[in-house]
């Protein structure tokens, strides 16, 4: 039997991922409309500015169950007036469905919201774990002044649902307020 190298790469250093059905989604300051609430401030902006990346390892189809997927985003610092860059955030379309984040990089926020809108937050840091429980949506949210790096593995058939945050926002905001970070 011959032992072959590996046909995927991740980066113990940042979480970089390369090989094999890997793929990047890039989110811009346009891609937020209607996220932020100082829309003063976020009309002021450059559109074509970079939020975040996401690389992802996606070894079988979408739908696929019993499958698992496995990513990085990488959340720029920055802020749209004094709310902190953040992720659109998210349930699953198979809403039971967990997930796993892990911190590599950075410092941050995971923010949980659940279906009636309560909402907690977890600090994000470089060997922090945090179990995001089925019938949660979950935000990550950057505070730092360097790039937040953060793993995650999810079943492949969990899907996202975007919609339901567009609509109604995720029940807290992460800002600075005179110097420090607050949930409000």
């Amino acid at each position: 039997m011959e032992i072959k190298d590996p046909r995927n790469h991740f980066s113990k250093e940042n979480g970089a991922l390369s090989g094999e059905k890997t793929s990047k989604t890039i989110r811009k300051l346009k891609d937020m409309k209607g996220f932020y609430e100082d829309e003063e401030a976020f009309n002021k902006m450059d559109p074509e500015t970079v939020l975040y990346e996401v690389e992802m390892h996606a070894p079988v189809k979408a739908g696929t169950e019993g499958g698992l997927f496995f990513g990085t985003s990488f959340l720029n610092p920055g802020k749209v007036g004094e709310e902190f860059f953040m992720t659109k955030g998210h349930f699953h379309e198979i809403i039971n469905r967990a997930e796993y984040y892990w911190g590599l990089e950075g410092e941050g926020v995971l923010v949980f919201m659940d279906e009636d809108g309560n909402a907690s937050a977890e600090k994000v840091c470089p060997g922090s774990l945090h179990f995001v429980p089925g019938k949660i949506a979950h935000r990550l949210v950057n505070t730092g002044d360097t790039k937040l790096a953060v793993g995650a593995c999810w079943p492949a058939d969990a899907g996202h649902q975007y919609g339901p945050i567009a609509e109604s926002g995720f029940g807290v905001r992460i800002k600075e307020k005179n110097g420090t970070i607050i949930a409000e």
